[in-house]
């Protein structure tokens, strides 16, 4: 009798359009008996360009590790971001410790005005037509959180007519 083969499922690329950005890298190092020893962390920013958007914060003693690290954490925690067309449905301001994001929806054509951390998350997520403004903090990883609480928080027409019963 021949023996039948199995054959062993192959993971595919699923999400082969989700495109990876470092944010930030911070070194820190600790002074010990033989020298310096460093340690790092990163802060990763995931996205697809139609909507979804995630970050992942990791610390590694290698960069290659924490960055890695990051990038699993980001893929984990993608939220989906609701848009009126190009833009975002209202205006909102969010605060997130010392950080305070603002976030106003543009015209067309307007494209992204925003601060480096805030544009790369929105230009991740798909978003063409928007204005932002960093307020307070200029720690990178407050300015993202305070930037994806403000994503979260936002809502559709469609969700509010839901809510208030009105077809």
């Amino acid at each position: 009798m021949a023996k039948q083969q199995r054959e062993t499922p192959r993971k595919e690329k699923v999400e082969s359009d989700i495109e990876e950005k470092v944010l930030y890298i911070n070194r820190c190092s600790k002074v010990v008996k033989g020298g310096r020893k460093f340690s790092f962390s990163a802060l990763i920013l995931v996205g697809d360009g139609k909507g979804r958007v995630g970050y992942g914060f990791a610390k590694a003693n290698e960069l290659t590790d924490a960055i890695r690290k990051g990038g699993e954490s980001a893929r984990k925690n993608m939220i989906r971001c609701p848009m009126r067309g190009a833009t975002i449905p209202h205006e909102i301001t969010v605060h997130w410790d010392g950080a305070t994001v603002l976030l106003m929806p543009a015209p067309e054509g307007t494209g992204v005005i925003a601060g480096s951390k805030v544009r790369a998350i929105l230009e991740s997520a798909g978003i063409k037509d928007v204005m932002a403004k960093n307020l307070g903090s200029t720690n990178p990883i407050n300015q993202v959180k305070a930037t994806f609480k403000a994503l979260e928080q936002l809502i559709t027409i469609d969700e509010i007519k839901e809510r208030r019963g009105v077809s």
